[in-house]
């Protein structure tokens, strides 16, 4: 599925803040990864993240 920019966005940010309060990683934690937020790209990027987008039909 194509996000726009804004739901990429919010995907990332809901995911990230779910990292930073304990949420479990869903890939492999690369070394190089230190904070939420790169992570939540990272597993965007992999499309593991379970976070569903409903848009309206008009």
């Amino acid at each position: 599925m194509d996000y726009t920019k804004f739901e990429k966005a919010t995907i990332i940010g809901a995911r990230a803040l779910q990292l930073a309060y304990g949420a479990p990683p869903l890939i492999k934690v690369p070394s190089s990864v230190s904070e939420p937020l790169e992570l939540a790209k990272l597993e965007f990027d992999e499309d593991v993240i379970p976070i569903v987008v409903v848009r309206k039909v008009s």
